[in-house]
């Protein structure tokens, strides 16, 4: 596609701008989109409707900015602002993933674990009142290895001994299991 541009659209280009040196910015979307396009493309390799929406919200602001941006200038101008907006989705698209793209993902049966049955959540709500009835010490340990930690781990983070972090949780094991509580 001609990127060279011939002298007698360089004399119109420059006749693009008004006396108040204001940009035409039809003229100039017609003579600079694809150039635009292929710039983005080339420099942040991302899928093509990424590039679109980032070309065009680099025009968006155009419009809003005209005023400060010379014809000579818009190019890079506009290059520079649809990279940073196509890098900054991506980054996006990276952070966000929608409820339809989960169910793809993982199936239907994703949806089964992530609701619970009424009796469930009660049953887990009780439970978890019943750790309230631990010493302070023995809740701290619990929920420590809950969250992960294997004893030594725990014993390193509370200044215990592993034998003590045993003897607590498995006293706080026992307390659980009591039926009064």
């Amino acid at each position: 596609m001609g990127e060279l541009q011939s002298p007698a659209s360089t004399l119109a280009a420059a006749a693009a701008q008004d006396a108040h040196g204001a940009i035409d910015l039809g003229e100039l979307y017609v003579s600079l989109g694809k150039r635009l396009e292929q710039i983005v493309r080339r420099d942040v390799r991302a899928p093509e409707p990424v590039v679109e929406d980032a070309c065009q919200f680099a025009w968006s602001r155009l419009i809003h900015h005209s005023h400060r941006v010379r014809r000579e200038t818009a190019l890079p101008w506009l290059a520079t602002t649809a990279v940073h907006q196509a890098l900054k989705l991506i980054r996006r698209d990276g952070r966000e993933l929608s409820l339809d793209e989960a169910l793809e993902q993982a199936g239907e049966a994703a949806i089964g674990p992530l609701c619970a049955a009424p009796d469930e959540v009660l049953e887990q709500r009780e439970r978890l009142a019943s750790v309230s009835a631990l010493s302070p010490r023995q809740q701290r340990l619990v929920w420590l290895h809950a969250f992960g930690l294997n004893y030594a781990e725990i014993a390193l983070h509370e200044g215990y001994t592993r034998r003590t972090v045993e003897r607590q949780l498995l006293r706080a094991k026992r307390t659980l299991r009591e039926p009064d509580g």
